[in-house]
């Protein structure tokens, strides 16, 4: 079998990625919404409470693109969405970011909240470079390098921040 056949084959159409990269958002926001509402320390609020608000006009931006795709996707068929769904629940579902977020009794301290969070972001970095490399469709690649610059910024923002905290 040519491989340019199976990789057509496993390919993801534009609305797949959106839903990918949605799943990927609403995750990350959850779990930021969470830390900053348990973090003691300002700075680590503050940053939680950014990457949360990031995250929710991410998927705000992702579900207006959706919307506008959805009327070309009425005569599409089931065999998407089920791939889509089994992508979503094997490769993301509590293994990008936590299922039940960072509750009080969870993460014990602002610093191990900054390690969920840089962990969970370079998940999701691995996992949309893995993605990019095996699409073949310029539009899909497109969609997850957005969210792969976004994630990158978040990664910085809380690398960043974890150095500053182990400074003071």
């Amino acid at each position: 079998m040519e491989p340019s056949a199976k990789t057509t084959s496993n390919s993801f159409q534009c609305i797949d990625a959106l839903e990918v990269s949605l799943n990927i958002e609403k995750q990350g926001f959850i779990f930021y919404d969470k830390a900053a509402k348990s973090a003691s320390d300002p700075s680590v609020r503050a940053i939680f409470s950014r990457l949360a608000n990031e995250e929710k006009e991410h998927i705000q931006a992702l579900q207006n693109k959706a919307r506008f795709l959805q009327p070309a996707l009425t005569k599409k068929s089931s065999p998407r969405e089920s791939k889509v769904e089994n992508f979503i629940k094997n490769e993301l579902e509590g293994n990008v970011f936590p299922v039940s977020g960072c509750d009080k009794g969870e993460v014990k301290s602002d610093l191990e909240a900054l390690n969920v969070g840089i962990a969970a972001e370079k998940k999701s970095i691995e996992v949309l470079s893995r993605l990019i490399a095996q699409e073949k469709k310029m539009d899909v690649r497109m969609i997850f390098n957005h969210l792969l610059a976004e994630e990158k910024k978040h990664l910085a923002a809380l690398e960043e921040l974890k150095q500053t905290l182990g400074q003071q």
